[in-house]
């Protein structure tokens, strides 16, 4: 071994201990590693921003920004939730979205899939309050199973049957059938989601969504709730509501029938109309505005009906018209284009109708707003504006149809192979930016500089350990190490070898190392060659154990708040696993 691969193998040590313990950040990681690589000439400058131009990195970063449209609007929220409206706890959502994920993956690109669920994921446990961290690991392996049932289910079964076509070492050999990855690939779909569901679940990192820590964070504001007709939470106890477990706010009194109950049990029964008081605080309020169907906000009527809005929170100023009168007295909605949601007032607990609460100077308010008040607020001495919370656009039926069905359109021409994927959502974006469903200074926003980083460094890290020997080394010395056991010590060592390889350097890459050697030990053993081809495709696809493994895990890795070491512990054991089913399963059929 030259010294230009033990210097590789340093730098993979170090970036391995480095993500472990988390010394430096991911991205920095790499920039790290790579910069030593550069410093003693094993990899090029050449070499390595050629990751930089790489296909797969732009379709990463557009599918992330188009999510990020999703999320903006409320298309997403008004579709999933009824697909997840009884799933009310993270293992129960969990079940469903692995249900829906996996066989859409079979026959769909992952990458897509995966996009547009982060952001409703995020919504949904923030909605819940519950850990994000729960949900997108398993997100991201259930479409990678869900990828491993069919031959078009994930590009590596569809390189890996290139390979046998395009393949010399055993003239005629037959390509693979788009079902033959389904024996494998189905029941591991199953035992998979068992796995996350009764282990990965407990292994997974708990890191429920905090709000911001910052001085006006902690303020508690005063708003209010009713119950709709039709309500679920109509003739059901308070302990049985979910929704009250909410972490962002306290119930503090029920308004009904001009009755108001200040001390609300366990047993407190709920009815139509009834008026609820909470405080709150402003993300979590921000975030209620069209979350439950079951409530509905006194204040706002009609207004939410606008195509877009925004929650502020503004302070009264001192000089301020406001002071001394009621909140149901001004006009908001007509001289400033807004509504008022909740209040706040330091050193005071407020108690009551929010619409009759007399207002003072340095009372801090959250508006949901139209698209005139920003220019009022700017000729007004009334408040002060302080920050926009959150943004929320209703597109409309043709904005809707263009980027649900825009969407839909590019991932069919890309299954079919009349368009790249990378065109498809260019045009994509385009046609957003043109129709005004979402800003350029909002979508540059979007844009995840580490996540391109790090594939980009990853990809130069896999041309240096092909470039100077590594891989190979460890595919020769790893079927060395297997080769007393016999063909299914041979079939264990093929998936561990490809496995680990593909953890560090792309799949792709793996795959073109360890198929002629698979194929060739095959023709040794006077075996059928149909495993050892199998087995290569499932080790390279279903790469559980790092972030840089698959791409939907790098897409799920900033997300989810998530360690490289998380990786390792929930990924690990699901890639036994599947090996240990894999060989089982293959060697019963074949060999």
């Amino acid at each position: 071994m030259g010294i230009d691969a033990i210097l590789v193998l340093l730098a993979i040590l170090f970036i391995i201990f480095s993500l472990y313990f988390e010394i430096v950040g991911p991205g920095f990681t790499f920039v790290i590693a790579i910069a030593f690589l550069s410093a003693f000439r094993v990899i090029t400058p050449s070499e390595i921003l050629s990751g930089f131009a790489n296909e797969q990195i732009m379709n990463i970063i557009m599918l992330l920004l188009v999510g990020d449209i999703f999320r903006r609007t409320t298309i997403l929220d008004i579709f999933f939730d009824k697909f997840f409206k009884y799933a009310k706890t993270p293992r129960r959502f969990m079940l469903r979205m692995m249900i829906v994920v996996a066989p859409l993956s079979a026959f769909l690109n992952n990458t897509p899939l995966v996009a547009i669920l982060i952001p409703y994921i995020h919504n949904w446990s923030k909605k819940n309050k519950s850990s994000v961290s729960k949900l997108l690991i398993p997100l991201s392996f259930g479409a990678i199973m869900g990828g491993c049932i069919t031959l078009i289910g994930t590009s590596t079964n569809m390189i890996v049957n290139g390979l046998v076509v395009d393949q010399t070492i055993i003239p005629g050999l037959r390509p693979l059938e788009i079902f033959d990855f389904a024996y494998v690939g189905v029941p591991m779909v199953i035992i998979g989601t068992l796995y996350m569901l009764f282990i990965g679940y407990r292994l997974l990192p708990d890191k429920t969504q905090t709000m911001e820590v910052t001085a006006d964070a902690d303020r508690k504001y005063l708003f209010q709730l009713q119950i709709k007709k039709g309500s679920e939470f109509i003739g059901v106890e308070r302990c049985n509501v979910p929704f009250l477990k909410n972490e962002g706010f306290i119930l503090v009194e029920v308004l009904r029938n001009g009755i108001l109950f200040d001390q609300i049990a366990t047993d407190f029964i709920f009815e139509e109309e009834d008026v609820l008081t909470f405080a709150g605080n402003k993300e979590s309020i921000a975030d209620l505005v069209n979350a439950d169907k079951n409530l509905v906000i006194p204040s706002v009527g009609m207004f939410s009906k606008k195509k877009q809005t925004e929650v502020v929170e503004i302070v009264v100023s001192h000089k301020s018209n406001l002071i001394g009168k009621k909140i149901l007295e001004e006009n908001f909605r007509g001289k400033y284009d807004a509504t008022v949601l909740a209040v706040h007032r330091n050193g005071e607990s407020l108690t009551g109708q929010i619409a009759n609460v007399e207002l003072r100077a340095g009372d801090a308010l959250l508006l949901m707003v139209g698209s005139q008040f920003q220019e009022i607020a700017k000729s007004t001495n009334d408040f002060y504006t302080i920050s926009k919370i959150k943004e929320i656009r209703r597109l409309g039926a043709l904005r809707t149809f263009v980027l649900v069905g825009g969407m839909l359109l590019v991932i069919i021409l890309n299954v079919v192979g009349l368009a790249k994927l990378f065109t498809g959502l260019l045009i994509l974006l385009i046609i957003t930016q043109l129709l005004n469903i979402v800003s350029p200074k909002d979508l540059a926003k979007s844009v995840d500089y580490q996540l391109a980083l790090i594939i980009a460094l990853s990809l130069a890290l896999g041309t240096a350990m092909i470039k100077t020997g590594v891989a190979d080394t460890l595919a020769n010395g790893m079927m060395y190490v297997f080769k007393p056991l016999g063909k299914y010590g041979l079939l264990v060592g093929v998936y561990l070898i490809t496995s680990l390889l593909a953890a560090f350097i792309t799949n792709k890459a793996a795959v073109a190392i360890v198929f002629p050697i698979s194929l060739t030990v095959a023709l040794h053993l006077g075996v059928d060659t149909t495993p050892f081809i199998l087995v290569v495709a499932f080790a390279a696809a279903a790469n559980f154990m790092t972030p840089i493994g698959y791409q939907t895990n790098l897409m799920v890795y900033g997300p989810g708040g998530y360690r490289f070491k998380d990786f390792l512990i929930v990924g690990t054991p699901l890639t036994i696993i599947y090996m240990i089913v894999t060989v089982l399963i293959l060697s019963f059929l074949y060999l």
